[in-house]
């Protein structure tokens, strides 16, 4: 939003341009109401609008009621470090100087999405929780974070920024060389900062991506710190495996408070895997392929549902199933079968989102539930699926390998349509049916598909049983 309708048209341009859904507001109560009603994934603001500033409109922001904060990205008509500390320091999750550099601004875009992405899939899984009577009370105490510099040799910055920090924030700093930077040490830091040395040529946007590939440092938040003059390298550093970064090189109190956001994100994402590896496991997921059983996926969905109505944005169900599966528990006994369900398992895992809901929905059928899915995304992630498992043997017990092959009926829930979750289901259910019937191994979308209200007979069963219901609906009438 920007009170210049030049500066919102320039705007909606480039992001459109990206493929993003733009919706604008002149004045900052005029955004509040959009807000309120359309609830967006992100705000972009003007740091002065004709009725509050940049940095007032975030705190309203921030107050709204909502399950997952909006990230805000505050524009800046100029370089001030002060303004751009104070923005920050008022909750703005990154702030941008005009005139934009359109690759920082889209890269910093798509890494504010990531993260606001998992924040929600956290809030979703908990509401679940506590749907279930499973939800723990959290602890109050939370142990200081591990913030690991990476600095060049010799920089003579370095005791510095490392000084600097520790006064500025509770977590512990320690100082590595780049040679050192992917060994493992006693614990995995929360925070990996990468910085570049003045006069540089990149050399140190290299480690990101061998950083998050990395067993030890996978999943610590990195922060990039680029010179003035590498807008190319600040760019790539976002989409390389970076989530936050200084794009016009090191400012101490800067870092402290990016720092200080990124342990706290850190943190909602082991919270996250912590849920999704520990959390429910008993109660709530499939022993022998650790998804999600029945139990969690029911609640679940209807929380998906509603929250798919709410943002007004479609969902997807796809329902999965083995084909001849019978055929290999009595060709080749059972624990070849677990180990076809074992592997299809990690293959969903492997090959989906991971907002995404994959659970065993009942011996050999599969429910995946997709969020911000529609119908021509859910049919080719399905497509996909019985690519993947037709072209990939699966290793029996024996060693042996097997082919074996999916069919899918996908489900779409639209915004506005009170089909709920269940409903969905079994018009899922009806299109795998069909999918059987059309040769298997293929998938079918459930909305060409007329109903069926019996499963498991073909159209010409279910031709006959009408009939003989009529036959004998006409025989109590002869005798009454």
């Amino acid at each position: 939003m920007d009170s210049v309708p030049t500066n919102r048209i320039i705007l909606r341009v480039k992001l459109s341009a990206a493929y993003y859904d733009v919706i604008q507001a002149d004045n900052g109560e005029a955004a509040l109401a959009l807000l309120r009603k359309l609830s967006p994934d992100l705000v972009i603001t003007a740091t002065d609008l004709p009725d509050m500033t940049g940095r007032a409109l975030c705190a309203e922001i921030n107050k709204l009621p909502a399950s997952v904060r909006i990230p805000v990205v505050i524009l800046h008509g100029a370089d001030d470090p002060g303004e751009r500390l104070a923005s920050l320091a008022a909750g703005a999750d990154d702030v941008l100087t005009r005139p934009v550099d359109d690759l920082v601004m889209l890269a910093r875009l798509r890494s504010l999405l990531r993260a606001r992405d998992a924040e929600a899939e956290l809030q979703l899984r908990d509401d679940t929780q506590r749907a279930l009577g499973l939800a723990e009370q959290g602890t109050a105490f939370v142990a200081p974070g591990l913030v690991r510099l990476v600095s060049p040799p010799k920089l003579p910055e370095t005791k510095a920024l490392s000084e600097g920090l520790a006064a500025r924030i509770p977590d512990r700093i320690e100082v590595v060389d780049p040679e050192d930077a992917l060994r493992e040490h006693t614990r995995a830091p929360d925070v990996v900062v990468v910085a570049e040395a003045p006069g540089s040529s990149g050399e140190a946007l290299t480690l990101l991506p061998q950083l998050r590939a990395s067993r030890h440092t996978r999943h610590s938040a990195l922060i990039y710190i680029a010179q003035p003059n590498q807008q190319r390298e600040a760019a790539s550093a976002l989409d390389m495996g970076a989530n936050d970064l200084l794009s016009s090189g090191l400012d101490l109190d800067e870092l402290a408070i990016r720092l200080k956001k990124q342990v706290e994100r850190k943190r909602t994402n082991d919270r996250l895997r912590a849920n999704m590896r520990d959390g429910l496991r008993a109660a709530v997921c499939d022993p022998l392929t650790g998804l999600y059983n029945r139990r969690y996926a029911v609640p679940h969905l209807s929380r998906l549902a509603d929250r798919a109505t709410g943002q007004k944005r479609p969902y997807a169900l796809l329902l999965a199933d083995l084909d001849f599966f019978k055929q290999v528990n009595d060709n080749h006994g059972h624990a070849a079968g677990d180990a076809v369900l074992v592997t299809l398992a990690q293959r969903l895992k492997d090959n989906l989102r991971a907002a995404d809901l994959i659970s065993r929905w009942g011996g050999e059928e599969f429910l995946v539930a997709m969020p911000d899915a529609d119908r021509t995304a859910a049919k080719r992630t399905a497509e996909r699926l019985c690519r993947i498992m037709s072209r990939q043997p699966v290793t029996l017990p024996d060693g042996k390998q097997l082919t074996v092959t999916l069919s899918i009926g996908v489900a779409i829930g639209r915004p506005g349509h009170e089909s709920s979750p269940l409903e969905l289901i079994e018009r899922a259910d009806g299109a795998l049916y069909a999918a059987k019937h059309k040769g298997r191994n293929t998938v079918v979308m459930a909305d060409t598909v007329r109903p069926l209200s019996t499963r498991g007979q073909t159209p010409l069963a279910k031709t006959l049983s009408s009939k003989d219901d009529k036959e004998a609906e006409a025989r109590r009438a002869g005798q009454t």
